[in-house]
C-alpha cells in the first residue's frame, strides 16, 4: 500500500482518465495498479495505471482477458511514492518502452518533475508541469498535474 498523498494523487490521476475512457471507449480500455502484464520479455509487471488500445485488447482471447494480459500496455503511469527508488521506477519505464509501450509517464512529486518515455525518442524530463498531454496515443487526453 501506498500513503495518503500518494494514493490521493493515484486517485486523482486515475478518475482523469477513467473519464477519458469512458467518452473515448472505442480507442481501447484503461487498468488501475491491480492489473498484471505479462511483457513479452517474460516479465509480470503491475504500474499504476495503463491503457491497451481497443485493436490489441480485441485480439486476445477471453481467457487471456481474465487472467494476467500478456502483452505490454501502449501507455503506463508509474507514480512515485515516498518509498519508491527513482532508478528503480526508470528502469521499470525503459522496460515498458522496449517491450512496446508507445508512451510512460513517470511522475515523481519530490522533485516535481516528470519523465515522459517514447518509442524510439530520448527520455524527455519536464520540470514542474501543469499538465500533460497523452499525444498521439490518447487522442485529446490531457492529464491537470497537481503536485
Amino acid at each position: 500500500p501506498t500513503g495518503g498523498e500518494s494514493g490521493q494523487r493515484n486517485f486523482r490521476i486515475t478518475g482523469q482518465l477513467f473519464r477519458w475512457c469512458e467518452e473515448n471507449e472505442a480507442l481501447g480500455v484503461g487498468f488501475d495498479s491491480s492489473t498484471g502484464f505479462i511483457l513479452p520479455n517474460g516479465a509480470i509487471r503491475s504500474p499504476d495505471l495503463s491503457w491497451v488500445s481497443r485493436e490489441r485488447w480485441e485480439s486476445l482471447t477471453p481467457k487471456q482477458k481474465k487472467g494476467f494480459i500478456p502483452l505490454c500496455p501502449d501507455f503506463v503511469v508509474e507514480l512515485r511514492s515516498e518509498s519508491d527508488s527513482l532508478d528503480k521506477l526508470q528502469k521499470k519505464l525503459l522496460e515498458y518502452r522496449e517491450n512496446g509501450a508507445r508512451l510512460g509517464w513517470l511522475i515523481d512529486p519530490q522533485n516535481r518533475q516528470v519523465e515522459i518515455y517514447r518509442q524510439g525518442k530520448e527520455v524527455d524530463i519536464l520540470e514542474n508541469p501543469t499538465d500533460l498531454s497523452g499525444e498521439d496515443v490518447l487522442p485529446n487526453f490531457s492529464l491537470n498535474l497537481k503536485f
